[in-house]
Formats: C-alpha cells, sequence, structure tokens
C-alpha cells in the first residue's frame, strides 16, 4: 500500500452550490403549495422537482469535508482506496467516497520506565523519549490496525531489544555501553524503530534514553562496586605514572653521566622513587627497598 495524490475541489464554491439547490428546492416546493391551493396544474411536476433539487443539494454537501494543514485524508469508495488529499481547507469530494483524517504532526512520547536485563545479566530500570510522524497517511490507514498503538507497543519492545545488547557500563576499551555512549545507543534505537515502523508509514525523527538506572535491589550493590573499580583505576593510573617518571629519572641520569649505575644500584634507585612516588600519592610501596649508598 503506497501514498498515492488525490485531487479535490475547492470547498466554499460547493457549499454555495449546494446551497443554491436546496433553497431552489424549497422554492418549488412552496410554489407547488401555492398552485395547488389556487387549482392550478403542475403543482405535481414542481413537488418532484422540488424534492429531486432539494435531495441532489442536501446528497452534495456530504460531500464537504476540512483538512488541517499537516493533516492528510485517506478516501476510499466502499472498501478500495481511492487516494489522499492533503489541499488544506474546506475541499469536496465525492460525497460516496469515505474519508479518514490522519494527523501528519510530530508526535512525541516517553515510553515507561521498562525493568530489563542489560548484556551482563543485572536489571536495569530503561526509558526513552520518541518522536516520531506519519509521513504515508495510507500505509498508517490500511497496514496496521490502530498505529498510535502500533507505534507505542514497537518503540517498548524495540526498546528492551536494544537494551540487552549492551552492557550497563564499559568494562572493556572500545566497547559500547548504555551509560558512556549515549549518541551511539540512540542510534542504534532509533535504527532499529525505524526498521519495525516503516510498514505503518510513520519516520522516527528522534530517539534518546531519558532514564537509565539499575534496579532498586541491586543499586546498593552496584554503586559499591563501581566505587571499588574507581579505586582499582586510580590506583593503577598513579602507578603507571610512577613508573614512567622513574624511566624518565634513571634515562636523564644516564645521559648526563653523573652518576654510574649498575644493575644493583639501579634496582636500589628504582625502589626508592617508587617509594617516594607511590607513598605520596596515598599508594603502598611496590617494592622492598635499601639504600643507594
Amino acid at each position: 500500500m503506497k501514498e498515492k495524490a488525490l485531487g479535490s475541489l475547492p470547498g466554499i464554491p460547493s457549499l454555495l452550490g449546494s446551497l443554491l439547490l436546496m433553497l431552489a428546492g424549497v422554492a418549488a416546493l412552496v410554489y407547488a403549495v401555492v398552485l395547488a391551493k389556487s387549482g392550478a396544474g403542475g403543482a405535481g411536476l414542481l413537488v418532484v422537482s422540488g424534492l429531486l433539487l432539494a435531495v441532489t443539494g442536501l446528497l452534495l454537501s456530504c460531500g464537504l469535508y476540512m483538512v488541517q494543514p499537516n493533516q492528510a485524508a485517506v478516501v476510499s469508495l466502499f472498501g478500495k482506496y481511492v487516494g489522499t488529499v492533503k489541499d488544506n481547507g474546506l475541499r469536496w469530494n465525492n460525497p460516496f467516497f469515505t474519508k479518514k483524517k490522519v494527523s501528519q504532526r510530530v508526535r512525541n512520547f516517553e515510553s515507561g520506565k521498562l525493568k530489563v536485563n542489560e548484556l551482563d545479566g543485572s536489571p536495569i530500570e530503561i526509558a526513552a523519549v520518541i518522536v516520531w510522524q506519519v509521513v504515508d497517511a495510507s500505509e498508517a490507514v490500511y497496514n496496521v490496525d490502530d498505529y498510535e498503538s502500533f507505534v507505542h507497543i514497537q518503540s517498548e519492545s524495540a526498546l528492551r531489544a536494544m537494551a540487552t545488547s549492551y552492557p550497563y557500563d564499559q568494562h572493556e576499551d572500545g566497547q559500547l555501553s548504555l551509560r558512556s555512549h549515549a549518541s551511539e545507543i540512540s542510534q542504534h534505537l532509533k535504527d532499529e524503530l525505524a526498521e519495525r515502523l516503516a510498514d505503518a508509514g510513520v519516520q522516527v525523527l528522534d530517539a534518546r534514553i531519558s532514564h537509565l538506572a539499575y534496579a532498586p535491589e541491586i543499586a546498593q550493590a552496584m554503586l559499591q562496586r563501581q566505587q571499588a573499580n574507581a579505586v582499582i583505576a586510580a590506583r593503577q593510573r598513579i602507578v603507571a605514572g610512577a613508573v614512567g617518571m622513574v624511566e624518565m629519572a634513571l634515562t636523564e641520569l644516564q645521559k648526563s653521566g653523573l652518576v654510574a649505575l649498575d644493575e644493583e644500584r639501579k634496582a636500589q634507585m628504582v625502589g626508592n622513587l617508587l617509594t617516594v612516588l607511590c607513598s605520596d600519592r596515598g599508594t603502598q610501596p611496590v617494592v622492598n627497598t635499601g639504600s643507594l649508598y
């Protein structure tokens, strides 16, 4: 089912025409009554003509309908799709056409907080804001039963599928996670929704996570784990910095030639420097050291 444009007539002239026909019919009926009272002939023909004119005008007025800006009218005839009218204002088409109006304005909604298990199996709470728009009114009407409900249900389904594909936190370099890669996760969710909603004539303009947290039953334990990971990472950085400074000091001493260092003295020098650097930063010495001289 693909959308096709359908023309329509201006509604104001059509409205005036139908009113004139109904007024002419009423006038013919009144004149027929006058003729009947006077005993003149031709009253019956006027009654028939007046009824035909009035019914025709009333029938033509049934073809009038209003189309708002950013709105489309999907037109069908006895169950067969005829076309889509997007002309704004008061329009007129065949009175036997059935018109179903579909808004093509940009809409958004926030999904409820879903409890799902992320990639590592930990329960989390997640919600997203979806911005969408109907771009093919005929598909929205005929391909799904209720396109608004379809968008909401498929959005929650796509959000669940996306959440189970990534861990909450990044555990390895280059690994995508829900918390640290918001733009990549949003693009994945948008692509997932676009694929699911394409058959309903819906375009996804934006999809972003609005709420992300561990489930209450494990939130405290996850907080302690994050704190422990932060302490470990800080100590690793301190040790790496201290080793770099020691390497730099030894290199500079060898270049200057101030002190001749054999392997034993190098080891003692390394131990002393690491002790000073690590203890200044709150880290325990990594080796047992003695005096240089």
